[in-house]
């Protein structure tokens, strides 16, 4: 939430989440074409986003975890474009959007806040199209990697160690690579002393390297 705010505003912003929702493991909490009303906020678990491409394959567009907001998508048409599915169970504060902008008029910090989600959303989107157009396999894992941990060290977590909630087969359809190369980028990484890898448990043992890989260092 925004800093800076009153007692009398904390309180307004407290009022607006209407209730808060468990969500089991696989289950969905908003799917495509549903009407939008609310936005989420997650407080425990992790999300994936996720499109049904033509040929009946989920097609997954992102990954959200605890501190961060779900449900932008919807306020384009008023409905929502993807799928939401919890990859662990979970807990999320429903918030009406009807009430974030009736409150948003009279607290503008709440309305500045909400607009640079919005935006982090655009420029995270964006870095991942770039991502997609031009990265190899490894500088794709890599940036990956690096983005999780990033997300997770701002949330209070460790910045080097981090549980993949996701299977290697998701992070492939994220990555728009194929399960056998997500496999093999990672036994490389390991070999090279990258990262150390138990089942889901990653370590990242040489940062620089990783982002060495995403930025490589111009030599003069």
């Amino acid at each position: 939430m925004p800093v800076g705010l009153n007692d009398i505003e904390l309180q307004k912003i407290d009022d607006l989440i209407g209730t808060r929702r468990k969500v089991k493991r696989n289950e969905t909490l908003f799917r495509n074409g549903e009407k939008f009303v609310s936005l989420y906020a997650i407080r425990t678990g992790f999300f994936k986003t996720c499109v049904a491409t033509e040929d009946g394959r989920d097609q997954v567009t992102g990954f959200q975890m605890a501190g961060e907001i779900m449900g932008l998508d919807g306020i384009v048409n008023d409905h929502h474009s993807c799928d939401a599915v919890a990859l662990e169970d979970a807990e999320v504060c429903v918030m009406p959007f009807e009430k974030i902008e009736e409150l948003s008029r009279e607290v503008t910090s709440l309305q500045h806040h909400i607009h640079k989600i919005m935006s982090r959303e655009i420029v995270r989107e964006h870095g991942v199209m770039l991502l997609l157009g031009s990265m190899r396999a490894e500088e794709r894992l890599a940036a990956f990697l690096l983005n999780l941990v990033q997300r997770l060290h701002a949330r209070g977590f460790s910045q080097s160690e981090l549980i993949l909630r996701m299977t290697r087969e998701e992070i492939g359809s994220y990555l728009g690579l194929k399960l056998e190369t997500v496999s093999r980028t990672f036994s490389k990484f390991v070999e090279e002393g990258i990262v150390e890898v138990k089942q889901r448990h990653v370590r990242i043992l040489d940062t620089a390297a990783l982002q060495n890989l995403v930025n490589p260092q111009v030599c003069h």
